[in-house]
C-alpha cells in the first residue's frame, strides 16, 4: 500500500513539474503577435470570401502586416477598408477599379430548349458533367444555383424559370461565383460600365436561333451602331472593349435578340412554347 501511495505521489509531483515547465517555456518562448494584425483584422468585413487570395480575413490581415502585400485586395471592403488599413499601417491605398460580376447568358426555361430531362443531383457542375448539361446550348446557364450558394452577399437570384440575375448593387466583386460556374459564364467587369453581352454561344445564327430566343447571332448591327468602335464580333459572338465603351446604350437599342444588356436589366421577354424534353439513357441518377 505504501508503494502505491509513493508511486502516486511521485507521478503527481512529476506531472506538476512538467506542467510548470511547459507553462514557463510557453510564456518564455512565445512569439509575440504584432498588434497591428489584430487591428487590421478588426476592420475587415469578416466574411472570409477568399477574394484576396488568402485563407480568410485573418490570413489576409497577417499577410498585410508581415508580408507587406497590397492593402486593397479586400473586394467586399472596397476603398473604405483599404483606407482604414492604410491608416493603421501608415500607407496609402492604391487606386483600384471597382468590379461587379456579370453573367454572359440571358436564357431561361421559357426561351431555351432542353435536350433531355435531367433528374440528377441539383447542382450545376453535376449537370454539366452529363454531356455538357441538359440545354441544347452547351454554353448556357443551367440555373441550378451553384453560384447562389457561394455568394455571401445575396447578390444572385434565380427565378422560377431558371433565369440567373446578378444584383450589381449587392455584388462586391469577390469572384466566388466565377470559380463555381462550370460553363465559366460569369466575369468581373468594371462597375462603371453598365453594358454587357448576355450570351456565350459561338454557334452561327441559323443554329442558335433554333435553341435559344435570346442568343447572339453575330449580326454586326451593334458593331455598325457603336460610335466608339467598342464592339467586335468574333466566332459569331459580340465582345465589348471596356476601355472604349461609354455605356451609351446604342448597341442595346439595335440588338434584335435583346442579348446586350444595360444596367443588368433585360427587356421583358414573353415565354416561348413549352419544350418537350425527351428522356435519354444515363440522364437519371
Amino acid at each position: 500500500m505504501e508503494i502505491i501511495i509513493a508511486s502516486v505521489a511521485v507521478i503527481t509531483a512529476l506531472a506538476g513539474l512538467f506542467g510548470f515547465g511547459l507553462a514557463y517555456a510557453g510564456k518564455k518562448l512565445a512569439v509575440e503577435k504584432d498588434q497591428r494584425i489584430n487591428d487590421v483584422e478588426d476592420v475587415l468585413p469578416g466574411v472570409n470570401c477568399g477574394a484576396c487570395g488568402y485563407p480568410g480575413c485573418s490570413g489576409y490581415a497577417e499577410a498585410v502586416v508581415v508580408e507587406d502585400v497590397d492593402i486593397s485586395l479586400c473586394a467586399p471592403g472596397g476603398r473604405d477598408v483599404a483606407s482604414r488599413i492604410g491608416s493603421i499601417l501608415g500607407k496609402i491605398a492604391a487606386s483600384k477599379t471597382l468590379t461587379v460580376a456579370r453573367i454572359h447568358c440571358g436564357g431561361d426555361d421559357s426561351v431555351s430548349n432542353h435536350r433531355y430531362k435531367y433528374n440528377g443531383i441539383y447542382d450545376c457542375a453535376s449537370a454539366a458533367a452529363l454531356f455538357g448539361g441538359f440545354l441544347e446550348c452547351t454554353a448556357g446557364c443551367l440555373g441550378m444555383g451553384s453560384c447562389v450558394k457561394v455568394c455571401k452577399f445575396d447578390a444572385i437570384e434565380i427565378d422560377d424559370n431558371g433565369k440567373t440575375t446578378i444584383n450589381a448593387e449587392h455584388c462586391t466583386g469577390c469572384g466566388a461565383c466565377l470559380r463555381t460556374c462550370p460553363h465559366h459564364l460569369i466575369e468581373l467587369l468594371p462597375a462603371s460600365k453598365a453594358v454587357y453581352v448576355a450570351c456565350s454561344s459561338n454557334e452561327k445564327g441559323g443554329v442558335c436561333n433554333k435553341f435559344c430566343e435570346v442568343s447572339c447571332i453575330g449580326c454586326m448591327r451593334c458593331v455598325k451602331e457603336c460610335p466608339y468602335d467598342a464592339i467586335h464580333v468574333e466566332n459569331s459572338l459580340a465582345y465589348i472593349d471596356y476601355e472604349k465603351c461609354t455605356s451609351c446604350g446604342k448597341c442595346v437599342s439595335v440588338c434584335p435578340k435583346k442579348c446586350i444588356i444595360q444596367d443588368g436589366q433585360a427587356e421583358e421577354q414573353q415565354p416561348g412554347p413549352a419544350q418537350k424534353e425527351p428522356e435519354i439513357a444515363g440522364a437519371n441518377s
